[in-house]
């Protein structure tokens, strides 16, 4: 979600053409490939946080806040359980996607949330953190 935020921020404006946002995204800020960037907005679309109208795509600046503080959070649950089992990040994430398939369709937060206490970790911090 920072990507498309430091879009916003290059362009000075929240309205691209998909080519344009294309090439911020891989020229100008070097941030990812041309392949990434478009599993970026095709994943964006999906969600809501860009819409696309009259051959325009408009990245809606709420969403995309509000889509941030939700990773915020996943991505600090993540180090601090990785931190606490003295693991990677990336075998906690591991662990994890096999964790959630007990759980279906639950947010990703909620699922770290869960993994983390059923490791016996003390999660309370992020209790409040997380809107059910």
């Amino acid at each position: 979600m920072k990507e498309l935020k430091n879009a916003i921020l290059y362009k000075g404006s929240n309205e691209f053409t998909k080519q344009e946002l294309i090439g911020i995204l891989v020229v100008k800020l070097r941030l990812m490939s041309v392949k990434e960037a478009k599993e970026l907005i095709e994943g964006s679309i999906e969600r809501g946080i860009i819409e696309e109208r009259d051959g325009k795509l408009i990245i809606n600046e709420e969403i995309l806040e509000k889509e941030e503080k939700e990773e915020d959070i996943f991505t600090k649950m993540i180090a601090y359980i990785a931190r606490k089992l003295g693991w990677s990040e990336f075998e906690v994430l591991e662990d994890i996607k096999k964790f959630s398939e007990r759980y279906g369709t639950l947010d990703k937060r909620i699922v770290a949330y869960l993994y983390g206490v059923d490791k016996g970790i003390d999660m309370s911090k992020f209790k409040d953190k997380l809107e059910v």
